[in-house]
Parts: C-alpha cells; sequence; structure tokens
C-alpha cells in the first residue's frame, strides 16, 4: 500500500527584493517514490508546473544552504519570519520562491514518520523484484 503525504500552502515567487507575487502550491511525497518530494506550482491553472527533487535536499535546506545546479534551497527571514528559499532553474527560466518554514517543516515531519530517513531503499521493494527475476 502506498501512502500520500501532501500538503497546499501559498508560496511567494520573489520578482526583486521589494516585490513578491502569491503562489499556489502542493508539497507532495509518495511512499513508491521514497527519495523525492513533489512540488506543483499555479495548481488552480490549466498548466500546472511540477518539479521534482531530492527529500534530503528539503530536509537540509530547511537548516542550512545546500544544493548546487539546479535546485538549492536555505533558510533566512523575511520580513520577520522564518522562510525557505527555493532557488530552481530550467532551460524555460529561474525562479526564487520562498515558502513558510513552519508549514514546509510540519509537512516534511510527516514525511519522515511515515519513511524515516535511511529506509527509503525498503520501500522500493527492489529484493523482492530481484528474488522475482532471478526465480524466473
Amino acid at each position: 500500500m502506498h501512502t500520500v503525504v501532501e500538503r497546499e500552502l501559498e508560496l511567494k515567487l520573489v520578482l526583486s527584493p521589494e516585490r513578491r507575487i502569491s503562489v499556489p502550491a502542493r508539497l507532495g511525497y509518495l511512499t513508491d517514490d521514497p527519495y523525492a518530494v513533489h512540488v506543483t506550482f499555479h495548481i488552480d491553472t490549466e498548466h500546472p508546473v511540477y518539479w521534482t527533487f531530492a527529500r534530503e535536499l528539503l530536509v537540509e535546506g530547511v537548516f542550512r544552504p545546500c544544493g548546487q545546479g539546479d535546485v538549492r534551497v536555505w533558510p533566512t527571514k523575511a520580513e520577520g519570519r522564518s522562510v525557505v528559499l527555493m532557488a530552481l532553474s530550467s532551460p524555460a527560466g529561474d525562479a526564487l520562491l520562498e515558502a513558510p518554514a513552519a508549514a514546509v517543516s510540519a509537512w516534511l515531519e510527516r514525511t519522515l514518520r511515515v519513511v524515516p530517513p535511511g529506509t527509503e531503499g525498503e520501500r522500493l521493494g527492489l529484493d523482492d523484484e530481484l528474488a522475482q527475476l532471478l526465480a524466473q
């Protein structure tokens, strides 16, 4: 049985130091893809935008800057609130998104209760699949 842990929240797309616009988003975690987190932006539109990256990156990024290349995550303060910034780069463009740290942390804790760190490999069922292949 697969479990899905989801959380909808308002992220802020940072356009400049003074200007941000709200972006409805959904954080998703699926136990059948235990190493990844899925973020869907513009969830109420015809053309949602999907990003998938390592759960470990988001877990670490809540506490300290991490990542390189397409996805970078780091904690900071914005208007006196704790936030997590996600810098996403793709051939289509770059985006800097701000998420409330408390909401992201609470959602991550739920994913870590469902699949504790270090047990992700057990969720993939590779041993069972390998046994079936070798039995044939």
